[in-house]
């Protein structure tokens, strides 16, 4: 089974201005996520980036960048810009990995793309992993999911779910029934160029889920249960600082 690795970067960032070029160690971190991610097995690794700057600093570092329109509304509209260039098959598996995840565990990604292999009846795959605290599972701004008996997704929330019914008050994890939903995904070609066609759908705009896109057409995402979790993404300073300290203890 082989697969593509997508990596979408743009300059512009309310909370860390030029994240992609921020220094991770001597090297940019869009580099450091390409590095992480061709440890995956990859067949290629590409940014798809909005700004020359970060198309010169791949290309210094022997990244492959393909340069895209810099007003797409999301990620994935840059990335169905940037398999339309490549021009890949259609049936092509290709895994979109996070610019600002630059601690990704190479593995997850690999089991995104297997994943989605072994699923021939769902055009996309994401991943997720357990939760087991409860302040996390109350937490908005961790997205939680439901998986149906084949380990497709059911449904995307910010919400607790599935509510324990019979539990303790306040919302409580019901032990191995909860998961985390990882933003790591792999699509199939041909349905990464049709998803900017779908409309928008009111869930997706109520939770602020690009994902529940999907299921309100009808596709189904399969899931890849996590052993681990992802290492720290970046989305401010304090988190940028916090990279740094853990490249420093442990070198790549």
């Amino acid at each position: 089974m082989s697969f593509h690795v997508l990596i979408p970067a743009r300059m512009a960032s309310s909370r860390l201005p030029d994240k992609p070029l921020a220094d991770l160690a001597g090297k940019p971190m869009v580099v450091r996520v390409a590095e992480r991610a061709a440890l995956s097995g990859a067949l290629t690794v590409v940014v798809a980036c909005d700004d020359l700057r970060i198309q010169a600093a791949c290309e210094a570092h022997g990244v492959r960048a393909v340069l895209t329109r810099a007003d797409h509304p999301s990620g994935s509209d840059r990335l169905a810009e940037a398999v339309e260039r490549l021009g890949w098959n259609d049936d092509a598996i290709v895994v979109n990995v996070q610019g600002d995840e630059p601690l990704i565990a190479p593995g997850m990604v690999g089991a995104c793309a297997s994943t989605l292999a072994a699923h021939r009846d769902c055009p996309m795959a994401t991943v997720a992993h357990a939760i087991d605290d409860d302040d996390e599972y109350r937490n908005p701004n961790v997205v939680k999911l439901v998986t149906d008996a084949a380990g497709r997704a059911l449904y995307f929330s910010r919400a607790p779910i599935p509510w324990w019914r019979d539990g303790p008050a306040p919302a409580t994890v019901h032990p191995g029934a909860v998961w985390r939903h990882v933003g790591l995904y792999a699509y199939r070609v041909g349905f990464l160029k049709q998803f900017p066609t779908l409309t928008a759908s009111p869930l997706e705009a109520i939770e602020s889920l690009e994902q529940l896109r999907v299921l309100w057409h009808g596709h189904r995402i399969a899931v890849h249960i996590s052993a681990e979790r992802p290492g720290p993404g970046v989305d401010t300073p304090a988190d940028l600082e916090r990279v740094r300290t853990l490249l420093r203890a442990a070198p790549p």
